[in-house]
């Protein structure tokens, strides 16, 4: 992921190389890379008032290179509640927490969860939220993203993320898109790192992006409908909506979630890198 300054225009053209697939977190750990103010993110995200979660951000060698690790580890994990990662893809969050990629184009999709313990921990204790049998629908998301500390941009932005996933499950499904809804659990994966995304965009001050093709994965992943092919049907939906490039590729498991594809097709107002860029 490249930032680019045109000091003339004073704009800001973000390239989002995806040559490792895309999701959430390697997302926002790769804005908070780019000069992202955590402090600002961080008092954001307290101000949803959703708990059982607490966030690790830290930096990792992987394969020699030092790369930022941004996490949402969720509680519900860490007392024995959250270990079946079957989740109902109709949900919109990334379906299995194994499948969180690291921010650094390392093309080991085993997803690693040993998590270095130089990490810093921001914990959210508030339980009110987080039982794990809830479930929001879109507009349950959209109050919580109206109640946030934060300009209306970095709002609109959340909410037109959301909006994508949840238009594409609608359609994997065979639902109106207000039938379409998030597990308590996937939820506030999926509602921290795209309200993050907005944010630490924001913060920035990009105003332009570019986004490569979405290199992709093969083989199958487990849901609680069973077994699904990669792309999962919500993924692929995005990406032929939104005119998005799956590159498929060798590798096996998922490396572009739903999550991830939405946060593309918001994010691109450009094809191409302009010329004086290149």
């Amino acid at each position: 992921m490249s930032q680019f300054t045109n000091q003339e225009k004073e704009e800001k053209l973000l390239y989002l190389e995806c040559y490792s697939g895309i999701s959430g977190d390697m997302t926002v750990g790769a804005l908070l890379d780019l000069g992202a103010s955590r402090n600002v993110l961080e008092e954001t995200l307290k101000s949803l008032g959703v708990g059982g979660y607490h966030l690790h951000f830290g930096r990792k060698l992987k394969c020699g290179i030092d790369a930022y690790d941004f996490d949402v580890h969720l509680e519900e994990e860490e007392h024995g509640h959250g270990h079946d990662h079957d989740h109902d893809h109709n949900h919109g969050h990334d379906h299995d927490h194994d499948h969180k990629h690291d921010h650094d184009h390392d093309h080991d999709h085993k997803h690693d969860h040993d998590h270095d313990h130089k990490h810093d921990h921001d914990h959210n204790h508030d339980h009110t939220h987080s039982h794990p049998h809830i479930h929001r629908n879109i507009q349950d998301i959209f109050e919580i993203i109206d109640r946030m500390h934060s300009e209306e941009p970095v709002k609109e932005l959340a909410r037109k993320m959301f909006r994508i996933v949840a238009e594409a499950e609608s359609k994997a499904h065979g639902i109106p898109v207000e039938e379409v809804h998030f597990h308590e659990v996937g939820a506030v994966d999926s509602i921290v790192d795209i309200i993050s995304v907005a944010v630490c965009m924001y913060d920035l001050g990009i105003t332009d992006v570019v986004v490569s093709s979405l290199a992709e994965g093969r083989g199958y992943v487990r849901c609680q409908h069973g077994v699904m092919p990669v792309p999962v049907p919500a993924t692929a939906n995005i990406a032929a909506s939104h005119g998005l490039e799956l590159k498929l590729t060798d590798n096996e498991g998922e490396m572009v979630t739903p999550t991830g594809a939405a946060i593309a097709a918001a994010l691109r107002t450009k094809d191409v890198l302009p010329e004086h860029y290149i």
